[in-house]
């Protein structure tokens, strides 16, 4: 028997009202706004459900293991259940390291007091960048110990981490000049599971103000989340 217009439009609705139904069960803990997911160099923003089974086997940040400017072990389980902003860059840097410092002093002040927010800085010259010379720029530069992470360890993990885990330009660490190194300008937003969030240009105010704004957004998720 052939179905009146007037019964598929009443069909059509309730499909449509099932989908948004079971979308909304799915999203009704989670903020308004949506940080997307990153996988690749490309930095193409893919949007996924939070905590989703498609999120469970998304790109990670992969188990790691430095050493900060007091000498301590840093890895993936200082930042478990944690939000963090990752950058990279040597204490010998002429070059945008002074600006992107100034910037990530920014996340330092503003989330000072929450021990859910951290920073880790990898250094890329980690023949010279010693514990100790790692403390000594920290002191100088007023980098509180225990939010903010100056680390160095193995040339070879600190740089495949880079490339393959943040997506740095192949061409990190060469050298430009008898005294600079190529590294990247991006800072990269670390959600509480480990996946990349964001990326933003460490030297434009701009971009760091939006960092600024999408922790807060991912301070909302995690609690949303928990």
């Amino acid at each position: 028997m052939k179905k009146s217009p007037l019964i598929i439009n009443i069909l059509a609705i309730l499909f449509t009202a099932c989908v948004f139904s079971q979308t909304d069960d799915k999203l009704k803990a989670t903020p308004s706004k949506f940080l997307p997911f990153y996988d690749s160099a490309a930095f193409a923003p893919k949007w996924l459900i939070p905590n989703s089974d498609e999120v469970k086997s998304f790109h990670k940040i992969s188990d790691f293991k430095f050493m900060n400017q007091e000498g301590k072990s840093i890895t993936q389980e200082d930042v478990k259940d944690k939000i963090y902003v990752a950058s990279f860059f040597f204490t010998r840097c002429p070059g945008i390291c002074p600006k992107m410092r100034s910037q990530l002093s920014k996340v330092q002040d503003k989330f000072r007091n929450n021990e859910d927010i951290s920073i880790i800085s990898h250094s890329i010259q980690p023949s010279n960048d010693t514990v100790e010379v790692l403390k000594n720029y920290a002191q100088k530069h007023n980098v509180i110990s225990g939010k903010w992470h100056l680390v160095t360890g193995a040339r070879e993990d600190i740089y495949s981490i880079a490339r393959e885990d943040y997506f740095a330009n192949e061409d990190l660490g060469k050298f430009v000049s008898n005294q600079d190194f190529l590294h990247t300008e991006n800072i990269v937003l670390v959600d509480y599971n480990r996946n990349i969030r964001g990326i933003y240009n460490g030297l434009n105010n701009v971009s760091v103000n939006h960092l600024l704004g999408d922790i807060e957004v991912l301070i909302a998720e995690m609690k949303s989340n928990k």
